[in-house]
């Protein structure tokens, strides 16, 4: 039952992720607002809640951090090439493009993981590794171009910045290292967002972003704050300590099904055969690494039991 609530609420979480991708959208198409400013208001916003949730429930973490030369500095690069740049290069990716491709191009950040891991691993890719990265590669390529070579039907700033944002997934999963398992999630991700709004707020000249004051407009960035950022952050932790950090990281690859689906059916874009063939390569270099990841940690599990086990010699 526990890991069945943990499934549930995972999924949950994911599909957040997924709508607050498409509520960026529909205020691009439909405000014309910059997402430079946008993404600003949104992490200064969303890091200021998780930073006075951190103050109430985790204090002594959230303080401790400031004390350790080394973490706080840690901390300050990762909130600029982790968050800023991560949430920065995603909505750019939205804005020339659409909630779905973003979603999916971003997901090719596993891939690069992998391939950054073995090259600092000294080691070349697996026959399971080279055929993600070859399906990686051919969803890109048929999501740009819809099979022509010499067409491209998404817009090359749209492109370059999801790829980008893939850059960024990347960066965000490897910086943080122990400063997580050492202080917690809620201090880094409270703190991350802080400081990446408050730099990319005086970097872009906040003060200088035109107001909106169209109800339908206040109501999107709310839900991105709220569905895209604390309540899926909230949930998805909770869905790890339930049901496991691996299986939940296989669930929350629902995202970009549900930035999809909401892009389809609320905002009626169309999709093309060739952009689903894309977006299915692309799940499946997903699924492989994930399964990967699931078997090499089970593998891992199995060793360490045999080597908790009793020995029966000298009985």
């Amino acid at each position: 039952m526990k890991k069945n609530v943990g499934i549930l609420i995972t999924l949950i979480a994911a599909i957040c992720w997924g709508f607050s991708g498409t509520c960026a959208q529909y205020i691009f198409d439909n405000f014309d607002a910059d997402p430079t400013y946008l993404t600003a208001v949104r992490l200064l916003a969303a890091g200021l809640i998780l930073v006075v949730i951190g103050l109430f429930t985790d204090r002594k973490n959230m303080t401790a951090i400031w004390t350790d030369k080394k973490s706080a500095l840690r901390l300050i690069f990762f909130s600029v090439t982790g968050f800023l740049f991560c949430q920065l290069s995603y909505m750019k990716a939205i804005s020339y493009s659409n909630s779905g491709t973003a979603t999916i191009l971003q997901y090719l950040g596993p891939v690069l993981i992998m391939i950054v891991s073995c090259f600092l691993a000294r080691k070349l890719p697996q026959r399971k590794e080279v055929f993600a990265i070859i399906m990686a590669l051919i969803g890109v390529f048929l999501i740009a171009t819809h099979g022509h070579i010499d067409t491209m039907v998404i817009t090359p700033l749209g492109l370059s910045w999801g790829l980008w944002s893939a850059v960024a997934l990347m960066l965000y999963t490897m910086l943080p290292g122990k400063i997580i398992e050492k202080y917690g999630s809620i201090t880094v991700t409270g703190y991350g967002m802080l400081l990446g709004g408050i730099i990319l707020c005086i970097g872009c000249g906040i003060w200088k972003a035109p107001m909106v004051y169209d109800i339908r407009c206040i109501i999107a960035f709310i839900a991105i704050v709220i569905f895209g950022t604390i309540l899926p952050f909230t949930m998805y932790l909770i869905g790890v300590n339930r049901c496991g950090a691996v299986k939940a990281s296989m669930l929350a690859s629902i995202e970009p099904v549900a930035a999809t689906v909401f892009m389809v059916v609320w905002l009626r874009v169309p999709l093309q055969m060739m952009d689903i063939a894309g977006f299915l390569c692309i799940f499946v270099t997903i699924f492989l690494l994930t399964k990967k990841e699931t078997e090499a940690i089970t593998e891992t599990a199995e060793k360490d039991a045999v080597a908790l086990e009793p020995s029966n010699n000298g009985l």
